[in-house]
């Protein structure tokens, strides 16, 4: 009876022994390699625009996505995204047909993006001319800056349009690439539809 308990046990863990064994030769030979980098899918919405309600001294189309909420400013207002979380801040100054006015407005607008200068990997400033004849500087700053884009316009006599795009998030500006596209493309947009009411 001992000897079958005994005979009984060792192929207990004989087995054990196998099993553990191959466990660990399975384990060691399995690939530990890194997961590939990367972000969920955003699934965004297809650019439909409306034009601008209200009596501004400027008019443009704006996207179905965004809500106006007017600033304390007169002609101020934000277009807020509240699916991204994201806004544009657009200021309007009149010229008065001042260049020194004109020309401190400038100053305050490229102020205001060197601001972002310190944690900025690169800024560039482009000269767009639209379609509708209006010309406008359009400036990109990349790296982890809560502005990823910025532009301002004038007709050099009445009417000075400054716009800034913000990021009420914590996430990487590499993760919101296609929403930041996304925002992008409607104020392309916007400038290409942009034209002065007033004088």
């Amino acid at each position: 009876m001992a000897f079958k308990k005994r005979f009984f046990l060792k192929g207990i863990i004989s087995v054990l022994l196998i099993v553990g064994v191959l466990i660990c030769y399975r384990i060691s030979s399995l690939s530990h390699l890194p997961k590939p980098y990367g972000h969920p899918y955003i699934p965004l919405p297809s650019h439909t625009y409306v034009p601008l309600a209200n009596d501004f001294p400027y008019g443009f189309d704006v996207s179905t996505q965004a809500v106006i909420v007017p600033q304390s400013e007169p002609y101020w207002i934000t277009i807020y995204y509240p699916a991204f979380q994201a806004e544009v801040q657009i200021t309007y100054k009149p010229v008065k047909n001042d260049r020194r006015l004109l020309h401190s407005y400038v100053e305050d607008a490229y102020q205001l993006c060197m601001k972002h200068q310190i944690r900025a990997s690169s800024i560039e400033s482009d000269i767009l001319q639209l379609s509708n004849g209006i010309t406008a500087t359009f400036i990109t700053i990349k790296g982890q800056v809560p502005t990823p884009f910025q532009f301002y316009t004038t007709d050099g006599v009445y009417h000075f349009l400054r716009a800034a795009v913000y990021f009420s998030t914590s996430q990487e500006n590499d993760y919101l690439a296609p929403i930041i596209e996304f925002i992008r493309v409607d104020m392309l947009h916007l400038l290409n539809t942009l034209h002065w009411k007033h004088s």
